[in-house]
């Protein structure tokens, strides 16, 4: 491979949440890090010159969205995922987690119902509930670790106070990419029940053995009430430099958008946001296609893990994005039980499933987007704990 994805980039004491933060995160010491969603590769050669020449012109004062910002959104979404937007749809917020929120005030009022499929990221909650809006909660379909859409249940519990609903496509945490047939009977669902839909893209740069269809794909009727959250930040590592783009083809419901995001005083990108989204979309296909190489890999090399000699554990290999969903309910153990295991016993540091909402409190979320090596020394250190486990029961 040109790029090298096995570096071991050094972390500590840089300020990351990631690894500064981790030990008082979750209580222990020294754990390797598999929780919060950043990669631990060093971002693209094309964008790190393009932030090398904005740092050389040494003035950071405010700055605005270029024609050049907005060809390259435009380009990627075309080149990359077959869908054709204009550049009136683009609405600039510092990332997709705020912008859950701004779309949630605008597409309801207090006291409605907003669905959400769980389990489900957990912001999507804080959305919903932090803005006086009411969660409507139904499960996904779990069929050993495969989840789909349960319609009969969104049927039973749809109702007219139910005004929009969330879908996370690719889906975090269960790692789902839905099927073109899924999204056509997710549009005849949302279109019959009069919803807005709040789409959270954020990994749909990351498949793997299929296709990620935009929802904006699917129809025009479906379109005209969808909210479309995009970033560069979770493909090419840089969510610390705060860049998304919220694509909103119905010109009320964008306006409606907006308002929100200047109410909140959230539309005015940080001066290296600009250069960093044109150095990803415009310079840097060919890291992101090797990229998703080293990604498949690690996956691969996870889950065979488990399946061949942690038989405690049960894991479906993810259609995208860069976390695999564990099933650990065969350690017997309740949730906080399982959280000390992995810190106290396996010296790490990954996400409970209990933070992701119903049906969820046996499971654990394990971030790969890391050098291979230390997904080697994770699941060493599991199969460790779990034998001496072993011997202490007998």
């Amino acid at each position: 491979m040109k790029y090298h994805f096995d570096e071991e980039t050094q972390r500590k004491g840089t300020g990351s949440v990631k690894w500064d933060f981790v030990d008082k995160a979750f209580k222990g010491r020294n754990l390797l890090p598999m929780w919060i969603a950043d990669m631990d590769f060093r971002t693209a050669p094309g964008i790190q010159s393009r932030l090398n020449e904005r740092l050389e012109r040494g003035i950071y004062g405010y700055g605005g969205l270029t024609q050049e910002y907005y060809d390259a959104v435009i380009g990627w979404m075309k080149r990359r995922h077959h869908c054709e937007i204009k550049k009136d749809w683009i609405c600039y917020t510092p990332g997709v987690v705020s912008a859950l929120n701004f779309a949630v005030l605008a597409a309801t009022d207090p006291g409605d119902e907003v669905m959400v499929l769980t389990p489900v990221y957990d912001p999507f909650y804080h959305a919903i509930e932090d803005q006086g809006r009411i969660a409507l909660k139904v499960p996904l379909h779990n069929e050993e670790g495969f989840y789909t859409f349960d319609w009969k249940q969104m049927e039973r519990a749809v109702s007219e106070k139910t005004k929009a609903i969330m879908l996370c496509s690719p889906h975090n945490p269960v790692g789902r990419v839905w099927d073109r047939e899924e999204l056509e009977q997710f549009a005849e669902f949302v279109i019959r029940h009069d919803l807005v839909v709040i789409d959270d893209e954020i990994h749909h740069d990351l498949v793997y053995e299929k296709e990620h269809i935009m929802l904006l794909r699917i129809s025009e009727e479906l379109s005209a009430r969808s909210i479309v959250c995009t970033a560069p930040s979770k493909t090419f590592n840089i969510a610390g430099l705060q860049v998304s783009n919220i694509i909103v083809p119905d010109e009320m419901l964008r306006k409606k958008f907006r308002a929100q995001v200047q109410k909140n005083h959230a539309f005015s990108p940080n001066s290296f946001a600009v250069a960093a989204l044109i150095g990803a979309y415009q310079d840097s296909e060919e890291w992101l296609d090797e990229l998703l190489i080293y990604l498949n890999g690690n996956m691969d090399y996870f889950c065979n893990y488990i399946r061949e000699r942690i038989p405690e554990f049960k894991v479906h290999k993810p259609e995208g994005t860069y976390l695999v969903w564990v099933d650990v309910s065969r350690l017997g153990m309740t949730c906080e039980e399982q959280k000390r295991f992995f810190v106290d016993q396996c010296g790490l540091a990954v996400g409970s499933g209990v933070t992701y909402g119903e049906g969820a409190k046996t499971y654990m979320r394990f971030n790969l987007g890391c050098p291979r090596v230390y997904i080697e020394r994770a699941l060493q250190q599991i199969e460790t704990a779990l034998v001496k486990k072993q011997g202490e029961k007998n």
